[in-house]
């Protein structure tokens, strides 16, 4: 698997372990010491630290793959943030969604307030192009960010802005998935940890939406699209070397 091969210089266990236990991680609700505790029982010795690096070093090239083929989103979004504890303190993950539910972008911030909407909301359209309207809830904060990107706009150009809390229960029960995953990491110690893991915990939200185009991962499960990915080239044929 390519992208395993160029995160490690040297590499102690096979591609399909390493592959296998990122995604488990990431897909399900196991802390690193469960995965650890489960590896043993297939007679894998692997310490939890060691897992963590693997996830820490694989995420942002799986995340900067992902992109590559990521199917084209909605033009009418639906943004909300949510509260994420890190080192014991709230930050804040900044969402949005399309009208049927696709990701369209996140970015966890330190603040809540309109700088950090403004990134998220520059983020979002650097990937994706501006959108015709944004749906928000009744914060002032992003108001302003949406503000800022439609000042000195010709009228027919400029982001249509609503602001409904009803509307945008849409991406606030999308939250909900991902609160769920990160419920028995029992916290994130770093704020930069915390990134890379939310950006893998969404990647495996979006691969189970059906949000990924790759030329080699049509009619493939949503486990067999990860390792084809992994792969870069091909989609793995993991199913008949997996961990049993």
């Amino acid at each position: 698997m390519t992208l395993i091969r160029n995160a490690f210089r040297r590499l102690h266990y096979p591609v399909d372990i390493i592959a296998q236990c990122v995604r488990w991680y990431l897909a399900y609700s196991l802390s690193l010491r469960n995965l650890e505790e489960m590896m043993a029982e297939r007679g894998i010795t692997v310490d939890h630290s060691t897992l963590h690096r693997w996830i820490i070093r694989l995420v942002p090239l799986l995340d900067k793959a992902f992109r590559r083929h990521k199917r084209a989103v909605g033009r009418r979004w639906r943004m909300d943030e949510t509260y994420i504890r890190v080192r014991g303190q709230w930050k804040y993950l900044y969402r949005a969604v399309d009208t049927a539910g696709q990701t369209i972008d996140f970015l966890l911030t330190a603040t809540r307030d309109a700088a950090a909407a403004l990134g998220f909301f520059r983020k979002a359209i650097r990937h994706h192009d501006e959108p015709e309207v944004v749906t928000i809830d009744k914060s002032g904060v992003n108001m302003v960010a949406l503000t800022t990107l439609n000042a000195g706009k010709p009228e027919e150009e400029t982001i249509t802005v609503r602001q409904s809390k009803y509307l945008n229960n849409l991406v606030e029960q999308d939250h909900r998935n991902i609160k769920r995953r990160i419920r028995s990491m029992m916290g994130f110690k770093s704020f930069r940890r915390a990134q890379t893991v939310l950006a893998g915990v969404e990647l495996i939200h979006m691969i189970r939406k059906g949000q990924c185009h790759h030329p080699a991962g049509d009619g493939l499960s949503s486990a067999e699209q990860f390792y084809c990915w992994l792969s870069e080239k091909q989609a793995a044929q993991f199913s008949s070397s997996s961990i049993l």
